[in-house]
């Protein structure tokens, strides 16, 4: 299956077009994946970084009460952190400290894949384009909106663990303290 996703992002002429179209029918149906272990072995093996980002940006507009309409950017990761409440209730019946945790999971994990791809660019464009950019040894290029600084990043965190902390009513479990590291 993750094959065939991340052929079916390649051979379009655009390979974001592709990747939105194949994200948003397959959305729906990873809202229903009842576990835990489940969603993240669909999203960890994903073979298109493209693919699993757009995924990861609908779980993460679905999440937030006021959905942003800005494309992908760290700005745009930086807006999920702190707008973003407790990803969906799936089907399982888990501990409030375990749905922090795997949004902090999915959180890291859209950050490696953004990182992956818009910052090299090069995933965005078709195959055969890409392999002049190779060839060319371009630079990529950055957004606008990836220009963020380090206050706001600490701004963004210090407001995230405080709304966690308000939730939790507790000390971090070290999954969580571990996460949040990783994740600053």
């Amino acid at each position: 299956l993750q094959r065939m996703l991340s052929i079916a992002v390649e051979v379009d002429g655009s390979p974001t077009c592709s990747s939105r179209k194949i994200a948003d029918d397959i959305f729906p149906f990873i809202l229903n994946i009842p576990l835990r272990s489940q969603r993240e072995a669909l999203l960890n093996t994903m073979q298109s970084q493209l693919l699993r980002c757009r995924l990861l940006e609908l779980l993460f507009q679905h999440s937030c009460d006021v959905p942003t309409t800005s494309s992908m950017s760290l700005e745009k990761i930086l807006y999920f952190l702190s707008h973003s409440s407790v990803l969906p209730q799936f089907q399982d019946e888990t501990a409030i400290w375990q749905r922090w945790d795997e949004m902090l999971q999915y959180l890291s994990l859209l950050l490696m894949s953004y990182q992956t791809f818009p910052l090299a660019e090069h995933l965005r464009r078709s195959l055969s384009d890409r392999m002049d950019l190779v060839i060319q040894k371009a630079k990529p290029r950055l957004q606008d909106s990836d220009d963020i600084s380090q206050l706001d990043i600490q701004l963004k965190m210090n407001d995230f663990i405080s709304r966690m902390q308000e939730a939790l009513g507790q000390t971090f479990p070290p999954q969580i303290q571990e996460k949040l590291f990783m994740l600053k």
